[in-house]
């Protein structure tokens, strides 16, 4: 029941008779329990189609476009290639990643600041026409490499800049010498792309800016013979159904003012985390406890604790499953298997621990949590933007389990939308799961 990345056949177990996901878990951690108590994970793949299903009635307009660096598991890539979902790549082996899936070359888009020339020459060969240009140097790197390519001129936004503290793309006053420099050099330019981060306070004044100097490149384009017909709005997209309607609001009269649909410009967005966070639970076991009396100087209210605080050591850390921590990523308290929280019940404050021993490995600072003891499991749900690859890379064990998993009705629904996963993805082979 593993699901490699190296090696895509997977065993999907469809849930019957009732079955949840909960038990799906309980089976396998009693199997864990009898063997070597490794970490595992749990995907979920009716959660694909839930989100894709949402996305395609909040915002039918705008086709999406998966970024695979968001979770490169194969698996992942299979189901959402079956849904016709576009793949922007950031290198030569996300889209060979994407091409063996059967996807069409013309629904793939190479994206990165810096292309390797290796690179640039494999997509070049593969038909890969659709590229992210950030700089001038890199123009004239696709000019010389990949002549035939169909840019999308990346536009910075003040937003993006303040999240990664780096200016990446063009401003709107030099997109005008990027456009004549890409005519001079006989290189085409399809469109515009830019970003706004999910963490922007304003989201209507920056899509607002942004689409507007998306408005001014195009019409720059246009009267310099290009043909502008795609807008590519970036990713930002948390996976909450109410945080997409919140985009929808501010883009939708935006993009009717600017680029009407009569007008035959095609807009992509990028929801990556949108599809898959919620798709993957990780379970984790404590493995150690210490107690501390050291106290923080505020408590929350309702916590039934006097000095005793704890940390716990668990099976993975921040070199396994939770190395997105390293990069400022929040992880949120987890969850205690079989465990419902009582409201009288105390509460201890606790930070949990990577199995390391080393100071950085603090996965989670501080959660309130009853007490545990070792040989307990915690599940973190919202697991699926680590990216399974990470599952196999630097963990306590060689390889962590990963368990595909669909109900019934998700089932069903997949037929319904004509996705026939028996057909559609080869590399799955089907396992009752009853109660």
């Amino acid at each position: 029941m593993k699901g490699f990345p190296d090696k895509p056949s997977y065993i999907l177990e469809l849930l019957e008779g009732g079955v949840t996901l909960e038990d799906v878990i309980d089976g396998h951690i009693c199997e864990q329990d009898q063997v070597e108590k490794s970490a595992f994970v749990v995907g979920d793949l009716g959660a694909l189609m839930r989100q894709h299903t949402c996305w395609q009635s909040v915002v039918p307009r705008l086709q999406p476009y998966y970024p695979v660096r968001c979770n490169s598991s194969p698996a992942v890539i299979e189901v959402l290639a079956s849904f016709g979902l576009g793949f922007v790549c950031a290198n030569k082996a996300e889209v060979s990643l994407v091409l063996d899936h059967g996807v069409p070359p013309e629904n793939i888009i190479l994206s990165s600041a810096f292309k390797q020339l290796a690179h640039l020459k494999y997509a070049a060969k593969n038909g890969i026409q659709h590229l992210v240009c950030e700089n001038e140097a890199e123009l004239s790197k696709i000019a010389r490499l990949h002549p035939d390519a169909k840019l999308l001129l990346q536009l910075t936004t003040e937003e993006h800049a303040a999240e990664t503290s780096m200016p990446f793309g063009f401003s709107l006053k030099s997109c005008r010498h990027l456009l004549e420099t890409a005519k001079e050099l006989g290189v085409q330019v399809a469109g515009a792309a830019f970003h706004i981060p999910s963490s922007c306070q304003d989201p209507q004044q920056a899509y607002t800016r942004a689409l507007s100097d998306a408005r001014c490149v195009f019409d720059m384009g246009l009267d310099l013979g290009f043909n502008m017909h795609i807008l590519d709005i970036g990713g930002g997209f948390t996976g909450s159904e109410l945080q997409l309607k919140q985009v929808e609001s501010a883009v939708r009269p935006l993009l009717d003012a600017y680029f009407p649909q009569r007008s035959g410009v095609q807009v992509l967005a990028q929801p990556g985390c949108f599809y898959v966070a919620s798709a993957f639970t990780l379970a984790v076991g404590v493995i150690g406890k210490e107690v501390v009396t050291r106290r923080w100087d505020s408590l929350s209210q309702g916590e039934k604790n006097e000095d005793a605080e704890f940390l716990y050591y668990m099976n993975e850390g921040v070199y396994g499953s939770f190395s997105h921590k390293l990069l400022g990523s929040l992880i949120t308290t987890p969850s205690v298997h079989k465990h419902a929280l009582c409201a009288d019940e105390a509460v201890y404050p606790s930070s949990l621990w990577g199995p390391s021993l080393d100071q950085l490995d603090q996965v989670v600072e501080r959660c309130l949590l009853p007490e545990l003891i070792v040989g307990d499991w915690l599940l973190f749900s919202n697991m699926g933007t680590c990216g399974l690859e990470e599952f196999s890379c630097g963990s306590t064990s060689s390889q962590l389990p990963v368990y595909y998993t669909i109900s019934t009705s998700d089932w069903y629904e997949m037929q319904e939308a004509g996705v026939a996963l028996d057909g559609a993805m080869k590399n799955f082979s089907m396992l009752q799961y009853s109660a």
